[in-house]
C-alpha cells in the first residue's frame, strides 16, 4: 500500500476517468473531462485523512473515499459545479462509513483504531486517543475545521447542520481536547 503522503491511485476510478462514458443520446460517446481527474488527484488524500480521523479506521476511510469518488464521478456534472466538491465527497464517504460502522457495532467490533495510519497532521498518539474519546459529532467538527481547514459555513454545509451548531460543538470539543491534552502544553512542562 502506498503512504497517504503521496497520491494514492485507485485503478477502478482511474479507469472510469479515462474511459468513454455513454450518453443517453443515439449511442454517442464523449470523453470525461479532466475536471474529475484533477479533483480526484487533488482531493482524494485529503478526504481519506479527514475520514480516517473522523471514523478512526484507515482502511474503512480509504474504502469510503473510493466509494465517494465513484459516486462523484457518476454525478460529476452536478458535483463539479459545487463550491466544495471535496466536502461533498467527505459527507458521502462519512455517510457510507457510518452505515458500515453501524453494522460493525451490531457485531461488537472495535470502532476506532488508526493503528498503522500515517496521517501526517497528527503525529502524537495522545492526540489520536483524545480524538477517539470525542463523540462522533464533535470529532467530525474538529476534523473539518482544523484538519481539513474548512470554514464554519463549509463545515455546516458538509455536515448538514447550522453554523451555530458547528460553533457550539467546536467549542465543547476544543474544551474537551484542552483538558485531555493539557500535558502537551509547554507551560505545563517542568
Amino acid at each position: 500500500m502506498e503512504p497517504l503522503s503521496g497520491v494514492v491511485r485507485v485503478r477502478a476510478v482511474d479507469a472510469l476517468a479515462t474511459a468513454d462514458v455513454a450518453r443517453g443520446d443515439a449511442g454517442g460517446r464523449v470523453e470525461v473531462t479532466d475536471g474529475f481527474s484533477l479533483f480526484y488527484d487533488g482531493s482524494r488524500n485529503q478526504v481519506v485523512r479527514g475520514l480516517a480521523l473522523t471514523i478512526g479506521d484507515l482502511d474503512l476511510a480509504e474504502e469510503a473515499a473510493d466509494e465517494a469518488m465513484a459516486r462523484a464521478f457518476e454525478r460529476w456534472e452536478h458535483v463539479g459545479a459545487l463550491d466544495n466538491p471535496g466536502g461533498w465527497a467527505y459527507r458521502v464517504g462519512l455517510n457510507w462509513a457510518r452505515s458500515v460502522l453501524r453494522r460493525r457495532r451490531l457485531r461488537g467490533q472495535e470502532l476506532y483504531d488508526l493503528g498503522r495510519a500515517e496521517l501526517g497532521a497528527v503525529a502524537d498518539p495522545a492526540i489520536h486517543r483524545a480524538l477517539a474519546e470525542l463523540d462522533f459529532k464533535h470529532r467530525s467538527v474538529i476534523v473539518c475545521r482544523f484538519f481539513l481547514d474548512w470554514s464554519v459555513e463549509e463545515t455546516a454545509a458538509v455536515l448538514r447542520t447550522r453554523p451555530g451548531t458547528v460553533k457550539s460543538r467546536l467549542h465543547r470539543a476544543t474544551q474537551q481536547l484542552r483538558t485531555r491534552l493539557a500535558h502537551l502544553r509547554p507551560e505545563d512542562q517542568p
